[in-house]
């Protein structure tokens, strides 16, 4: 066999041999986007709820509205007090997975309203 064909093989065992790791790191980068993105999602629910409950409104309603539906059904959202009496919400997203058929139990959450 000539020299050139055996490195050219050899080069080509080495790319199919890093495919997969590729794909893996692509699907990492993925899962992390979508992370950043229900966390992104959380944060606004939680200021349109902080809103709300400023002027008297159901603050826990206004957050799941603020969300997409997807995500609302599946959104936990909690209330807390600061030591100054003002009300924070916690609005707690699971983090969808890039894999159909795999939940992965990821969640994010983020605040809203007045620092304690």
């Amino acid at each position: 066999m000539p020299r050139s064909a055996s490195r050219a093989g050899q080069a080509t065992v080495e790319i199919i041999a890093l495919v997969p790791a590729l794909l893996l790191l692509a699907l990492l980068a993925w899962q992390v986007a979508a992370a950043a993105h229900a966390w992104q999602l959380a944060g606004s629910a939680a200021r349109a709820g902080a809103r709300a409950e400023a002027v008297g409104a159901p603050a826990q309603d206004a957050a799941r509205a603020a969300l997409p539906a997807g995500h609302g059904r599946g959104a936990h959202v909690q209330r807390a007090r600061t030591p100054a009496g003002q009300t924070r919400l916690r609005v707690r997203l699971r983090v969808p997975s890039v894999l159909p058929g795999v939940r992965p139990s990821i969640t994010v959450s983020a605040w809203g309203g007045p620092e304690p």
